[in-house]
Order: structure tokens, then C-alpha cells, then sequence
């Protein structure tokens, strides 16, 4: 049990910061606000549609913000008015000025998905994976006026095996730094500080925000980093390829070991979906989708004409 429970403001919006918002109504800790992304449209239908953290807010009668910039007095003031003891961020999605930053008598905590200072940015869970890191985690930092600068108080590691997919680590990641925030928060509800130490800038590496074209496949490159984009990028945005003048999909992949061969990158080389991949390596295709078709096995796609053996993937 906490002793004396922390007045809370939670500032997030989706599924990630979702997991971290139910732990605390879960804790002994009042959340006096939410703050969330606006209401955006969304899936095919383009229907309007509330952020996971907004609906989670809501459905325990929480007072949910969703403002399109914190810049303004009328923002700020408003944030300022609530009174918190501390702000607990996570994947919120926009920037917090200065006197946001100041407001809560124990400042922000940003709880954000790499191990720090690697992989500041927007995509650090993807990135982790893609450029083949032997270790992700979560880092719980005090906020400053930088992107991701702040000074680090609490982190947790998890290991990053060939079977690791952004989407395990995602769900991963999410409930650490549940679990880490809220051990945080109660050596802060405790001693009214806790230790921090601040990052060594020169070991830092940007991850950006994810682009459709980061999906496109190179086949120059050798099979594992290729099965690394594929197990980084999917659902978003994405791992692609042109065959035969069609956009296909490449939703799965394992690699093909003990091979050498001398073959054209992107080479279809037999019916088993093994694919010529740089550096004399091969990379098995599992699990492929023809645009505006449903996702199948590479047999599938054979026979179903989609694909040939000697076929270039482009």
C-alpha cells in the first residue's frame, strides 16, 4: 500500500499508454484527469473514433482533455488548474511546453519504450527489433524540453530473440512500464523524490516516425535483416513487395540456413518460397497477401497463380 496516495494526471492515447492508465486506477493513486488525443477517423469507414486511453477514462467516469495543442494560455491554465502532484505520459503525442512541464509539483514522468538514451523518438519499440538490438525494454524518465532527454529513474530489460515480433514486444513493453511507473510513484508517494541520473547524449540514436515506403523490401540485403523489417514493421506500416506487377504483402518469414547460392536479389527460387536475398543468403516467405486478397501460405499463392518459381520480387 502507498501512504499517502499521489493526485495524478495521465497524458496518453493509445493501447500502450492504455495498459500503463488501467494499472494506475487500479492503485491506491487518484487520477484527476486524462489527457488524450482528439476523437480522429478511423479503419475503412473513416468513422470518428475516441482513443483506447480516452474510452478507458471514460468508462471509469474520469475527466478526459483533448486538446489539439498545450501552446496556448487557455491550455496550459486549464492543465495548471487541476493541481496535480505528477504527470504520468505515455505515447501521448504531443509536446509539452515548458509550463506544462513545471506545473505538477513533481513534474512529468514519460514512460517510453526503448532503453535510454537508444532509440529516442516515435518508433523505438520497431526500430529496436529491425536493426537487430539483443535487448529492448523501458525506460521511466523525468521529462525536460527535449525529445526523450530527460534524466532516467527506473528501467526494465527484456530480450529480443529471432522470434520476436514489434507486436509481442509492444504488449511487452506496455505492461513493464505499468509496473515500473507504479514503483516509481510509490518511492515518490514515500519520499517526495526519487533518484534520477541523466543521459549520456552521444550514445543516443533517433528512431522516426515509420513511413509507408519503410516497408519496401530491398533485396541487396541479407536474409536476417530483411526478417527483421518483416517481424519490426507489420501491422504498420507494413513489409511490401511488387511481383509480377502486383503489391503483395509479406507478413511472415523464416530464415533459410546452411545456404549459399549466386542468385539475383528477390529471386524466386523454388515452390517452397525460398527467396534469393543478398550476401548469398535466402529467406523463406510463410505467409504472403496479394493486395485485396486474404493472407495465405506461399503454397497457396503458387497455385493460385500469383507467383512463379524464377519470378524477381521487385
Amino acid at each position: 500500500m502507498v501512504d499517502t496516495p499521489l493526485k495524478i494526471a495521465f497524458m496518453g492515447t493509445p493501447d500502450f499508454a492504455a495498459v500503463a492508465l488501467q494499472a494506475l486506477i487500479d492503485s491506491p493513486h487518484q487520477i484527476v484527469c486524462v489527457y488524450s488525443q482528439p476523437p480522429r477517423p478511423k479503419g475503412r469507414g473513416h468513422k470518428v473514433q475516441c482513443s483506447a486511453v480516452h474510452l478507458l477514462a471514460e468508462q471509469h467516469a474520469i475527466p478526459v482533455y483533448t486538446p489539439k495543442t498545450l501552446k496556448s494560455a487557455e491550455a496550459q491554465a486549464e492543465f495548471a488548474a487541476h493541481q496535480v502532484d505528477v504527470a504520468v505520459v505515455a505515447a501521448y503525442g504531443l509536446l509539452l511546453p515548458e509550463a506544462v512541464l513545471q506545473a505538477p509539483k513533481y513534474g512529468c514522468l514519460n514512460i517510453h519504450g526503448s532503453l535510454l538514451p537508444r532509440w529516442r523518438g516515435a518508433s523505438p519499440i520497431q526500430h529496436a527489433i529491425w536493426k537487430g538490438d539483443a535487448q529492448s525494454g523501458v525506460t521511466i524518465m523525468q521529462m525536460d524540453k527535449g525529445l526523450d532527454t530527460g534524466a532516467m529513474i527506473l528501467k526494465g530489460e527484456i530480450a529480443l530473440d529471432a522470434a520476436m515480433t514489434a507486436s509481442k514486444l509492444h504488449d511487452a513493453l506496455a505492461q513493464m512500464g505499468a509496473r515500473l511507473t507504479l514503483s516509481v510513484l510509490a518511492q515518490l508517494a514515500a519520499a517526495g523524490a526519487v533518484d534520477a541520473q541523466k543521459q549520456d547524449d552521444d550514445l543516443s540514436v533517433y528512431a522516426p516516425l515509420l513511413k509507408k515506403q519503410d516497408g519496401h523490401v530491398d533485396w541487396a540485403q541479407s536474409a536476417a535483416e530483411i526478417d527483421r523489417q518483416v517481424r519490426a514493421l507489420n501491422p504498420w506500416p507494413g513489409v511490401w513487395a511488387d511481383i509480377q506487377g502486383q503489391r503483395f504483402k509479406i507478413l511472415e518469414t523464416r530464415l533459410v540456413t546452411d545456404v549459399q547460392l549466386v542468385a539475383q536479389g528477390g529471386s524466386v527460387l523454388n515452390k517452397k518460397g525460398h527467396i534469393a536475398c543478398g550476401q548469398g543468403s535466402a529467406l523463406h516467405i510463410t505467409v504472403i497477401q496479394p493486395e485485396g486478397k486474404k493472407a495465405m501460405d506461399f503454397g497457396a499463392a503458387l497455385n493460385g497463380g500469383y507467383i512463379k518459381v524464377d519470378a524477381v520480387i521487385e
